[in-house]
């Protein structure tokens, strides 16, 4: 081998902030907090207080490879410790709050967490976790003096500990394979499990995501973080904002449809991403008010299938590009996204939307993506074969934080627990999680497809379709479904805005009105829904 002859600079998140705040400085950034006032600064200002919060790291003795856990919102103070913490070579651990009690415990013990940034609002889950929590000695509280309520924890004041610092600070030097933000996974299938993010790939990461082919961010964008920091280091934003010198906007806890339309308005957003529960509650309230959404031009939707009459409605009632977006945990999360080409825009505009609304979307250079069937033989992209969906690339999990082996194959394939198709174009569609799945008599039963047309039926806010035991057939598919507030709606209207969508036999064999349970990611908790309608139907005949 006849070795490059280029520079080696690593890969750190610290020279995005650098970046950032050398050449779009006075960009600016703007966060609601929890004591009520908007705190508004810019890039370079950013810089500044992560320059003086890494030195109260280095007084609090935190040391490279150490974890220093957050149980916070979207921020400007969440935001610092983003760049802070990773910069002098700790690990960021970001904890997510609505998990249940006994997993955040979990996670913080396995972490092995020392040091823990909290805000004021989960003062009172620290002060019963703290007995559990040996290894975690030093508590920061997320605010000023003049909200600090310290407990019998003992915790300092994150503005206080500020203000003590002098500005400037060279960061060192990180080895960019070290690990920069450690996320868990929400832990629905058993204990949650700990993703350690690189520095490599965390720039990697960004750069991939700011690419025409995926977000596209320009310097005039203004970003709503609605991704939550504390998971999956809210799909990249706050480290794409900074990279690409856009306007970044955090919400703190609020991701109402009223709070946040003030925002979409009053801070002129063109871009922002969440799951579907949110929009479908900002789509109520525009409905409600007969609001616009000001400069707002494209959403992010992702953590589950995105209904075709969201995307349909952005669109046509709203002008807004609705963008979906699939990815886990373990791949930093940006899998696919369903972005146009040429050659799908050859096939026509019904064709075009068809694909765009309907599928994951392609995936991004750096990402690799195969179905495989039972066999581990590779399925044909035909837009037809399912199988389960397997991904490998430099921001994709290869073992579990504290995990004994890896969990690739020999050639470097992560299995995603997802079923999926591949079209002759390269699109994605998942057609159901391998644990979500319905098998009734021998054959396949989407429950995505089934929610995604249920959901547009009129008065229905979630849908969700369940595999039950049945005495002739196995499993059959039930159907859950909350509505809107003041809505009514009976099991036989539902059923007959299915019929002209699905097979007959895909039917579900009852409809269930309620609420549908969600997860701490605000995906849906099917895993509640089947224990607690596991036997519903086998008093069937």
């Amino acid at each position: 081998m006849t070795p490059g002859l280029m520079q080696t600079t690593p890969l750190s998140t610290t020279s995005i902030l650098t970046y950032a705040a050398l050449n779009h400085g006075d960009r600016e950034i703007v966060s609601r907090t929890l004591e009520g006032p908007v705190w508004r600064y810019d890039y370079a200002g950013l810089a500044r207080r992560a320059e003086k919060l890494a030195k109260v790291l280095l007084d609090l003795e935190v040391k490279p490879g150490d974890r220093v856990a957050t149980l916070a919102w979207n921020t400007h103070r969440h935001l610092e410790l983003f760049y802070a913490v990773p910069g002098i070579g700790a690990v960021l651990h970001t904890v997510n709050p609505r998990l249940f009690e006994d997993q955040i415990r979990f996670i913080l013990d396995h972490a092995g967490s020392t040091v823990l940034f909290f805000d004021a609002s989960f003062a009172e889950l620290v002060e019963r976790l703290a007995p559990h929590l040996p290894a975690l000695t030093t508590y920061v509280l997320l605010t000023d003096e003049a909200h600090g309520a310290p407990g019998t924890v003992g915790a300092m004041c994150y503005e206080s500990l500020l203000a003590d610092e002098d500005p400037g600070f060279d960061w060192p030097v990180v080895d960019e394979n070290a690990g920069a933000v450690l996320c868990y996974t929400s832990g629905t299938t058993g204990d949650p499990k700990g993703v350690l993010y690189s520095h490599r790939s965390i720039v990697l990461h960004a750069m991939a995501g700011s690419l025409n082919s995926a977000f596209g961010f320009t310097a005039h964008d203004g970003i709503l973080v609605c991704t939550s920091m504390f998971h999956a280091t809210a799909w990249g934003l706050p480290f794409m904002a900074p990279l690409n010198g856009c306007k970044l906007i955090l919400p703190c806890e609020k991701f109402d449809g009223a709070s946040l339309h003030d925002l979409i308005v009053g801070e002129d957003v063109t871009f922002s991403g969440g799951v579907p529960t949110i929009w479908t509650m900002y789509l109520a309230y525009l409905a409600q008010t007969g609001a616009r959404p000001g400069k707002l031009k494209t959403l992010i939707i992702g953590g589950s299938a995105v209904p075709r009459v969201m995307a349909q409605t952005f669109k046509q009632t709203y002008g807004v590009n609705v963008t979906q977006i699939w990815g886990m945990t373990e791949t930093s999360p940006l899998g696919v996204t369903s972005t146009p080409t040429p050659a799908l825009d050859a096939l026509g505009d019904e064709a075009r939307q068809e694909a765009l609304w309907t599928k994951q979307g392609r995936l991004q250079f750096g990402i690799e993506l195969k179905i495989v069937a039972e066999d581990g033989v590779e399925c044909p992209r035909d837009g037809q074969t399912s199988g389960a969906l397997m991904v490998r690339g430099p921001w994709v999990l290869r073992r579990y934080y504290r995990g004994a082996a890896d969990v690739t194959d020999a050639d470097g394939w992560f299995n995603t627990g997802d079923i999926a198709t591949i079209d002759a174009l390269g699109y994605m569609r998942i057609t159901d999680r391998t644990k979500d799945v319905i098998k009734s008599g021998g054959e396949w039963i989407s429950s995505i497809d089934i929610e995604n047309i249920a959901v547009g039926c009129p008065g229905v806010k979630i849908a969700a379709v369940i595999g039950v035991a049945h005495p002739k057939w196995d499993e059959r598919p039930v159907l859950v479904i909350e509505l809107h507030a003041g809505e009514t709606v009976t099991r036989q209207a539902v059923l007959d805005y299915l019929k002209p969508h699905i097979a007959k036999w895909w039917t579900p064999d009852d409809v269930i009105f309620g609420p549908v349970p969600l997860t701490a990611t605000g995906k849906i908790d099917k895993k509640v829904l089947r224990d607690a309608y596991r036997d519903h139907l086998m008093g069937a005949g």
